[in-house]
Order: structure tokens, then sequence, then C-alpha cells
């Protein structure tokens, strides 16, 4: 083979093996859990190594040092609303979720998931949860042999979440505020339109040129709930004038213009004053 062809033969073997990539099960594989819990989402993802004859507690996880509670990168749990977890106020986000085990007691923390390594927290950043462990009861060749966590004892107001592993389990008690929620919702559904939802409506009317009698009143009926913004009486303005009310499109603009100007939006505040140079030639 002269040197040319050896060159090309090197290059093309290079080429191949920079973009091979194998692929194989990971040791301690990926898992995410989610549950609903009355009206909040809890979700967890985490690894799940194996106990691979090993002793788990005590040796493969040291008592009294933190773990990242599985393997890989540290556990991320996340809530969709506050919850009390564990007996502490915990706010509705997602956490890094780090463990101390003990012989008897488990330290659980969570701290803000702003980091993949496990290693860059530190003990003093939040208040531990201090769990107590159960043991499981079973013939040794039985132990569970990959960590897992999942939840139980589920009603509208709580449930139980669980860390199990060997024969060691950790129960964390959580209780969400179901009944606000509702309410909430009863509130919203029995109050009828919100004044966006009112504003939406007359400006799709306006726009498509429906009727605007009706997009006039729902957009008043936005602005007497509060929603009297610039850009608002923007749309009210153009209604107005559509609906043949000079006088009134032309106090509405200004009203809008002003306000615009405070806020120092230089878009409203130029189409309004172009508006009222047109609507004051009619």
């Amino acid at each position: 083979m002269n040197k040319i062809g050896l060159l090309i033969s090197v290059l093309f073997f290079g080429t191949i093996m920079a973009n091979a990539q194998i692929t194989a099960p990971a040791p301690s594989p990926a898992a995410k859990v989610e549950q609903r819990i009355g009206l909040t989402d809890i979700s967890v993802e985490y690894s799940r190594p194996s106990k691979k004859g090993r002793v788990v507690f005590g040796d493969v996880v040291p008592y009294n040092e933190i773990w990242r509670t599985g393997a890989n990168a540290a556990t991320k749990i996340t809530f969709s609303d506050d919850v009390t977890f564990g007996g502490a106020e915990v706010k509705k986000g997602s956490y890094a979720m780090l463990t101390k085990p003990g012989e008897k007691t488990w330290s659980i923390m969570l701290y803000p998931h702003n980091s993949t390594n496990w290693g860059s927290y530190t003990e003093s950043d939040v208040q531990p949860i201090t769990i107590s462990t159960e043991s499981v009861h079973m013939p040794k060749e039985t132990d569970i042999e990959s960590f897992m966590i999942g939840f139980d004892n589920l009603n509208n107001h709580g449930g139980m979440m669980y860390l199990l592993w060997e024969r060691t389990f950790v129960p964390v008690d959580i209780k969400v505020n179901t009944d606000k929620a509702v309410e909430a919702s009863i509130s919203k559904v029995m109050g009828g339109p919100s004044a966006g939802d009112y504003f939406a409506a007359a400006s799709y009317y306006y726009t498509e040129k429906k009727d605007l009698n009706k997009a006039l009143e729902w957009i008043n009926l936005s602005i007497s709930k509060g929603n009297e913004k610039y850009w608002v009486l923007r749309t009210k303005s153009l209604i107005q004038a559509e609906l043949g009310d000079t006088k009134g499109a032309i106090e509405t603009a200004s009203k809008s213009l002003e306000m615009a100007k405070k806020d120092d939006d230089a878009a409203y505040i130029k189409m309004n004053e172009a508006s009222i140079a047109e609507w004051k030639k009619k």
C-alpha cells in the first residue's frame, strides 16, 4: 500500500473510532417514581444500586455519613405544591434529597436542587428531618436486593414515602393541603370568569370583528375587576372607535396614553398618540 492509501486508511479508521459509542446497562439503573397525593404531584428521580451479596448499611453505606440516597447524582424530589414532609414545612419545587443513615434513625436533608454534584452540599445548609427506621423481617436470602423508593398509605390528605433496601425500611410521612386547593378551585369556578378571561374574550371578538357590543361589555367587566391597564384601555378605545363612539375612544385612549407614559412604554405611547390624532380629525 502506498503512503497516500495508508494515510487514507488511518484517517478513515480514526474517524470510525472517534464516532464509536458503546452502549451498556448502568450498574445502578436510573428510576423515576411519580405519585399524586390529593391534588399534589410528587416525583422522585434516583438511581438503584444493588446489594450484590454485600452488607449495605454500616458497610457499603456507612452509618452517620451523608449519602446521596442512591447512586450517581443526588436523588431529586419535586413537589408541585407546598407539603409537610416528615413534619417539616417544605415549599413547592425541586430538591436534592440527601440522607445520613443511622442504626436506629436517619436524617433526611432537602437542598435546593441547583447542582447534580452531591458532594458539593454541606450539612449546615438545611435543617435535617429525623426519621425512625424499621426492620423488615424476612429470610436473609430474600433481602431487598435493589434500593427502592415508593409511596403507600395514600389518602386525599397525605401518604407515606418510603426508602427500602436490604432489611431497612425508612417511612416518611407526607401531608398535603388538599382542602386549600379544592376551596381555591371552587371559588374560582363559582366566581365566574376572571379579569384576564374577560379581556381575552373581548380582544378575540375585536380582532375577529364579531359582536363588538359584547366585546365592549366584556372589556368593561375586565376593567371593573381591577384590570385597568393601559394595554386593556387601548383595546377598549379601539372597540369604541369601531362602534362609532369617537369621543369615548379619545377619552379612553388619552387615559391609556397617560398610563403608558408613566410606565415609559414607547410603543403604546406612539400607538395612542396616532389614534387620538386620527380620531380628532373625524
